[in-house]
C-alpha cells in the first residue's frame, strides 16, 4: 500500500487505531535467524561473558529457555545452574545454546523492521530496538484492523525472518497490554467499546506503568485486577500514589489520550529487576545489579550518550524505595565505572531484605564533547529525589519476572 494511502471506504472517525509491535525474545530470535539450528531449542543471550566464563547477565532468553526459569537480568551463573550449555553437553536435551550479545547484528535486523513499519504507518513511536507504536488510523478501519495487523506481522516474518506480537487498540497503553496478552507470535485486537471489558479481569500489574511493587501496594488496598482499579476511589489512589494514582485509574478504564509521536532524547536510562519476593542473599542482589549495570551502560553506549550521574534504586519491604546517586565531574562513557559505582552505592544495603534493584545513568549528554578525566569524579552521595517513595512507571520493553518475561530487562525512566 503506498505511503499515506487509505483503504477504500475507510470512514473519517475519532477512534484511533494504534498498533503496538513487540518482537518476541528479539536477541534470541536474531541468533536463531543467523543460526537456524538454534530454532526450537533454548537460547540464552548474555552480555559481559565469554564462552567458558560464568560472569555477566542474561539479556534475553528464548521462550524455550524460560521454561527452565531463565529470565532477563538473571546472572549467567544462575542461568547455567538451571540449564547447562549445549556445547558442553551435546547429547543432553535439557541444555541451552548460549550466545554473546551482538548489538551490531541486532541493530541491522531492527533497521529492516523499522523500514517495514515506516511503509505501513504515517506516525510511529519507536520505543526501543524491538518495540514500536504505530498510529494507522488513516491506513485502515476498525472492521479490517485485524487483517491490517496480520499483514504487518506477515511482512516482518517474511521479509526479515523474526516473529512479532501485535496488539491493536484505540490507545497506546491498551495496545501494549494486548501485544503482551498472547505471546509469542500473538495478535490481539481490542476494538472501541470493548477496552474496559478486556482489561477488567487482568491482574492489576498488567496495567501499563504498574510494576510489581505498586501492584503489591494496590493489593494491600484490596485492588487485584484492572476491574478493581477501575472501581476504586480516585481520591484514595491519588492520596496513596500522587498524580500517578489517577493515571492508573484512567488507564484501568481504558483511557489514554497520549498521541503516538516520536520520542525525544531521554533524561536518564535505567533498568530494574524485581525478585520473587524479598531476598536476604546480598550476593544474589549484587549479581543482579551487576547485570543491570552492564545493560544500562551498553544501552547508553548504543545511543552515544554520555552521563554525569550514576545511581541505584533499592526497594525494601514493605514498599520503601531507596535511591542513591553519585555525581561525576564530567560526562563519561565507562561501563566499568557504572558497575563500580553502582556496587559501591549498593553496599549500604548489605544485610537488608531487597524486593527490587535498579541501576541508572542520568544527566545525559548526546554531544561529541570530550569525556572528563575518570580519576577526578566527585562523590555526590545524595538521593535521587525523583520518584522517592513511589515506584516509577514502566518505560520501554521488558522483563516482569513476577508475571511473565518479555525480551530484555524493562527500561524505567526515573523522571
Amino acid at each position: 500500500m503506498p505511503r499515506g494511502a487509505t483503504l477504500p471506504g475507510a470512514p473519517t472517525r475519532e477512534d484511533r487505531i494504534v498498533l503496538h509491535v513487540d518482537m518476541d525474545a528479539f536477541y534470541a530470535s536474531c541468533e536463531s535467524l543467523r543460526e537456524p539450528k538454534l530454532r526450537g531449542d533454548p537460547v540464552i543471550v548474555g552480555m559481559g561473558y565469554e564462552a567458558g566464563d560464568g560472569t555477566g547477565a542474561v539479556a534475553t532468553a528464548s521462550y524455550e529457555a524460560r521454561e527452565y526459569g531463565v529470565e532477563s537480568a538473571m546472572g549467567i551463573s544462575t542461568a547455567l545452574d538451571r540449564v547447562p550449555r549445549r556445547s558442553e553437553h551435546p547429547d543432553d536435551p535439557d541444555t541451552a545454546w548460549y550466545r554473546p550479545v551482538d548489538m551490531d547484528f541486532y541493530e541491522e535486523v531492527s533497521e529492516e523492521i523499522r523500514s517495514i513499519l515506516a511503509e505501513l504507518s504515517d506516525t510511529r513511536r519507536v520505543v526501543s530496538i524491538d518495540e514500536a507504536y504505530l498510529d494507522v488510523t488513516e491506513r485502515t478501519a476498525w472492521p479490517v484492523a485485524e487483517g491490517f495487523a496480520r499483514h504487518v506481522k506477515q511482512r516482518i516474518d517474511r521479509e526479515v525472518g523474526v516473529p512479532a506480537s501485535v496488539g491493536v487498540a484505540p490507545n497506546m497503553s491498551t495496545a501494549k497490554i494486548a501485544s503482551d496478552h498472547d505471546k509469542p507470535d500473538g495478535l490481539v485486537v481490542v476494538p472501541p467499546g470493548e477496552v474496559a471489558a478486556f482489561l477488567a479481569p487482568l491482574p492489576v500489574g498488567d496495567i501499563h506503568g504498574i510494576g510489581p511493587v505498586t501492584a503489591d501496594a494496590l493489593s494491600d488496598m484490596g485492588i487485584d485486577t484492572a476491574g478493581d482499579l477501575a472501581e476504586a476511589d480516585p481520591a484514595a489512589l491519588r492520596d496513596r500514589f500522587g498524580d500517578r494514582g489517577e493515571e492508573f485509574y484512567r488507564r484501568a478504564l481504558g483511557e489514554d489520550p497520549r498521541p503516538v509521536e516520536p520520542r525525544g532524547k531521554p533524561k536518564s536510562l535505567s533498568r530494574e529487576s524485581a525478585f520473587d519476593g524479598a531476598v536476604d542473599d546480598f550476593d544474589q542482589v549484587t549479581e543482579r545489579a551487576t547485570g543491570l549495570a552492564s545493560a544500562v551502560a551498553q544501552r547508553a553506549r548504543r545511543r552515544s550518550a554520555l552521563y554525569r550521574t550514576i545511581g541505584i534504586k533499592v526497594v525494601t519491604p514493605p514498599y520503601d524505595v531507596n535511591t542513591r546517586a553519585r555525581s561525576l565531574s564530567g560526562p563519561v562513557d565507562d561501563p566499568e565505572l557504572v558497575e563500580d559505582v553502582a556496587l559501591d552505592l549498593l553496599a549500604e544495603f548489605d544485610g537488608a531484605s531487597v524486593r527490587k534493584v535498579g541501576v541508572r545513568v542520568a544527566n545525559l549528554s548526546f554531544s561529541e564533547r570530550d569525556q572528563a578525566d575518570l580519576q577526578s569524579w566527585d562523590d555526590g552521595g545524595g538521593e535521587l529525589g525523583e520518584g522517592s517513595g513511589n515506584e516509577n512507571g514502566n518505560g520501554g520493553m521488558g522483563d516482569r519476572p513476577d508475571r511473565h518475561i518479555d525480551d530484555q530487562a524493562r527500561l524505567f525512566d526515573y523522571e
